[in-house]
């Protein structure tokens, strides 16, 4: 078994997989009479065809260490999970190397932050890390197979 040590989720490192959706600076614009900040345009939807659409996911909570035997990807949209509560969640990704996963990288958010995963990003499975693991969940919505998974044959333990 291969073990990945969980970093804190950061713009920068998160930049080659996706987007970190979150409240950081000032706002983009001040609406609604002055009492609400707009935080513009967050995250870059990306579709192939069909339409985006809004679903809810209600996760198992797990736990740290955690065993990494599977990730997926998305070739005809990304894929954004926006957490319904203020708790930190796992987010497992890796690098597209010719049609297969490279090294998987681990962060754990910080209350607040969301990710948006680019398409065709290699990505772990939902992994709230408390309950309820209710998600918000913005995505391609349409014909054909838009799901690839890669089971690797060694094992990787997630640990913080």
């Amino acid at each position: 078994m291969k073990r990945i040590a969980a970093t804190p989720l950061t713009h920068a490192a998160f930049a080659p997989f996706g987007d970190v959706i979150e409240v950081a600076g000032d706002p983009d614009k001040i609406i609604n009479q002055g009492q609400c900040g707009r935080f513009h345009d967050r995250a870059e939807m990306d579709f192939s065809d069909g339409r985006a659409g809004i679903s809810l996911f209600n996760a198992n909570p797990r736990a740290l260490p955690y065993q990494l035997d599977m990730v997926e990807r998305h070739p005809d949209g990304s894929q954004a999970f926006i957490p319904m509560t203020h708790q930190p969640f796992l987010v497992i990704v890796a690098l597209d190397e010719n049609g297969k996963p490279g090294e998987p990288v681990a962060f754990i958010t910080t209350p607040g932050q969301a990710v948006n995963y680019h398409r065709g990003t290699w990505h772990g499975v939902l992994t709230p890390l408390h309950g309820p693991g209710l998600f918000a969940v913005v995505d391609r919505i349409g014909t054909g197979t838009n799901l690839e998974e890669f089971w690797f044959d060694t094992l990787y333990e997630v640990v913080s």
